[in-house]
């Protein structure tokens, strides 16, 4: 047993010693963190896109036909336009079309 023992503690101690310098090894880079943070808001901000292209068709498609016309036609007339106010030209709304 007296024997034994100097190994046995000689095994823990170096086990012990070698065990945080392997720890140390298995973490990722600052750097590379970074990449990946960025990599994973990249996809993030491209899957709600993608969603949200989705709910806009499948809006659409659940809607009559006179209703679609009349969402391009809108939506057509608001690009054109820009932001803001979305008024008809004066003659337009003097002639045109009433509801």
């Amino acid at each position: 047993m007296s024997r034994l023992l100097p190994r046995i503690v000689t095994a823990l101690l170096l086990s012990c010693a070698i065990l945080p310098a392997a720890r140390a090894q298995e973490g990722i880079s600052k750097e590379k963190q970074e990449k990946n943070l960025r990599k994973k808001e990249k996809s993030d901000v491209k899957e709600v896109r993608k969603e949200e292209k989705r709910i806009a068709k499948k809006h659409l498609a659940n809607q009559d036909k006179a209703t679609r016309k009349r969402m391009k036609k809108h939506n057509r007339r608001a690009d054109k336009h820009g932001k803001g106010r979305h008024r008809d030209s004066f003659l337009q709304r003097l002639f045109g079309r009433k509801h």
